[in-house]
């Protein structure tokens, strides 16, 4: 029995594996080419230490091991690493040296329309224009980078970490991303994972431009001047990631629609934690907005969206919303909690006595006319504040929140370790 098992795994071993052999490759001029030229599918080609000269068409499905002592230099034009066929796999370098033109295509490692099922993992990615260029590469996966873009030039002139373009089944997770323009720009794609990143000085962590289906979960924005941006997208799972200090907004939705946002922790960031602009049927559920100059903008008619069980903790404007229609923010007797709404619980449900109302006639005026400003601490404003607490009625439309909740809930901080700490 065990000698038919033993011949059955070898009639099914592929052919180009079952002659794969190690090649090892010395830190030599002509050394890699002539590795290369030489080698077969299913080869492991083992770098040696030091600095191998590039760039380098890889058209074989070999495996590049660098076993993290290993550097290929490009030359300063092009990519450094051209991938064009399946099942390619690139791992422990060190790659540096790329263009700086190719209209915004010069990366350090380049996987073209042909390269389904690459990996590129472990890897230090510095100093590219681009990291990975992920160009109609079906399934491929990049994993556990360091992937640093280049510091000298304007944020808008510099390439992205990661570029996903008609790139189904694309998987980025695990990432350092620093530097550069976007940590990951995913334009005309679907089936999408990007999870586990950390992204830090960036202009937008998660840039998305048509790329359904797809999720966003377990990330780090770290002082970006934008969270994550999703455009121009359908059925986007965002979740349990974590937007800290960003300069401008956590989440933005700009035509997005049939989402799902939760579980996420937007936290001292300088503008608005979320804006929603022109999106619809969405779902906001359990997550965290704290510490916003707003906690929630929405506008252009962003009015069919469910935001429930969501924690609104010390935002200077918990919501903006300029508009007539009364939206409740409650579902099936559950709302959200405001830190700011001081109500009693008498029947401890844990479901406040109070209708919570964010804004009032002056929000509105204040956000029309904000030279009306100056005129906050006079008797007649104080009236008409008063007036409107005392008779509902006199409320021009806008939030409410039938059923906020006594207590938050809090979701959990999203972790990043880089790939050696996790590895332990």
């Amino acid at each position: 029995m065990l000698l038919r098992l033993l011949l059955l795994i070898v009639l099914l071993f592929p052919a180009c594996l079952a002659g794969a052999k190690e090649r090892v490759v010395p830190a030599a001029d002509g050394a890699l080419a002539d590795a290369l030229k030489s080698a077969e599918a299913g080869d492991r080609l083992r770098l040696l230490p030091g600095t191998h000269k590039g760039p380098v068409l890889i058209d074989k499905a070999v495996t590049l091991d660098g076993q993290g002592e290993a550097t290929i230099e490009g030359d300063g034009t092009g990519s450094v690493i051209n991938v064009t066929v399946p099942d390619v796999i690139i791992r422990g370098l060190t790659v540096i040296g790329s263009g700086s033109k190719g209209d915004g295509r010069d990366a350090g490692i380049s996987l073209g329309k042909k390269a389904a099922g690459a990996v590129v993992e472990n890897n230090r990615i510095v100093g590219n224009l681009v990291g990975v260029d992920i160009r109609g590469s079906k399934g491929a996966r990049v994993s556990g980078n360091v992937i640093e873009g280049r510091r000298g030039h304007r944020m808008n002139d510099r390439g992205n970490g990661v570029y996903v373009w008609n790139a189904p089944g694309a998987t980025v997770t695990g990432n350092d991303i620093r530097w550069g323009r976007d940590g990951i720009f995913v334009n005309t794609s679907k089936d999408n994972v990007f999870s586990g990143n950390r992204f830090r000085d960036l202009r937008f962590a998660v840039h998305y431009m048509y790329a359904h289906d797809s999720v966003v979960s377990g990330n780090i924005s770290l002082g970006n001047h934008l969270g994550y941006a999703i455009m121009y997208s359908d059925n986007v799972r965002i979740e349990g990631n974590l937007s800290r200090g960003d300069r401008d907004h956590g989440i933005m939705m700009n035509y997005t629609n049939k989402s799902f946002v939760s579980g996420n922790r937007i936290e001292a960031v300088g503008d608005k934690c979320v804006f929603i602009y022109n999106a619809h049927k969405n779902r906001l559920r359990d997550n965290l907005f704290e510490g916003c100059r707003i906690g929630v903008h929405f506008t252009a008619g962003s009015e069919k969206n469910e935001i429930v069980g969501n924690a609104f903790v010390g935002n200077r404007t918990q919501v903006k919303y300029v508009g007539s229609r009364w939206l409740d923010w409650s579902v099936d007797g559950r709302g959200n909690y405001w830190s700011d709404h001081a109500a009693f619980d008498l029947d401890g449900n844990g479901i406040a006595d109070q209708v919570y109302r964010p804004n009032d006639v002056m929000d509105h005026v204040l956000w029309t006319q904000p030279a009306a400003k100056t005129l906050l601490g006079s008797p007649a404003v104080q009236l008409i504040r008063w007036s409107q607490s005392a008779f509902p009625a006199l409320l021009p439309g806008g939030v409410m929140d039938q059923a906020p909740l006594m207590r938050p809930s809090i979701p959990a901080a999203a972790f990043w370790a880089s790939a050696q700490e996790a590895s332990q």
